[in-house]
C-alpha cells in the first residue's frame, strides 16, 4: 500500500507540468477519484483507477483539491480528480418567483451557483430530498425542473487539473 503524507503539489504547477505530461504520453498516470465532500477529509483509504491502494493522512493544515499531486517517480504518478458534481436546474417563472427560491435555497444552505435566468443548486444530498423542499414551487409553477436531453439534472465535469 502506498502512503501519502503530504501533497506534492498542483498539477497545474510549473515544476511538475512536463513530468506529469510524460507520464500521460507513457500510460503511467492514475487517478484518484474523490467527491466534493471526500476532498474534505484529510485520512482515508482509496484506490486508484489501475487499483494501487493508497492510504492517505494529511496533516489538518494540508486540503485536499481537484489536481492534487499525491505522488510522482519514474513508475507512475498519481493525481487527485474530483467527480462530475450534479445539479439540479431550476428556472424561475418570474424575478418575484426567483427572489422566493433564491432566499429559500439560501435558508436551506444549498450550494448554488447561476447560470443565465437559471439557479443550479449542487445535489449533495437524494434528489428526492430537494424535490420535496421545492413541491409547493413545482406546484404553483413558479419553478419548471430543466434538463438536458429529459433529463432534470445537469452534470458538471470536474475540471481537468488546478484546484477546485
Amino acid at each position: 500500500m502506498l502512503m501519502i503524507a503530504r501533497i506534492l503539489g498542483a498539477s497545474d504547477d510549473p515544476d511538475l507540468h512536463a513530468r506529469l505530461h510524460a507520464h500521460e504520453h507513457a500510460d503511467t498516470r492514475e487517478w484518484v477519484t474523490l467527491s466534493r465532500a471526500d476532498l474534505a477529509r484529510r485520512r482515508m483509504r482509496v484506490a486508484s483507477d489501475r487499483g494501487t491502494e493508497i492510504a492517505i493522512a494529511l496533516p489538518r493544515d494540508t486540503p485536499l483539491f481537484d489536481g492534487a499531486v499525491l505522488h510522482l517517480d519514474a513508475a507512475r504518478a498519481i493525481v487527485v480528480r474530483m467527480e462530475a458534481e450534479e445539479w439540479l436546474r431550476l428556472r424561475p417563472r418570474d424575478t418575484d418567483a426567483a427572489l422566493r427560491i433564491g432566499y429559500h435555497a439560501g435558508n436551506l444552505h444549498w450550494r448554488a451557483r447561476f447560470e443565465g435566468d437559471d439557479l443550479l443548486v449542487a445535489l449533495e444530498r437524494p434528489r428526492a430530498t430537494y424535490l420535496d423542499r421545492l413541491a409547493a414551487f413545482l406546484a404553483d409553477g413558479d419553478i419548471r425542473l430543466i434538463g438536458t436531453g429529459g433529463d432534470d439534472e445537469t452534470k458538471t465535469p470536474a475540471r481537468a487539473g488546478g484546484r477546485a
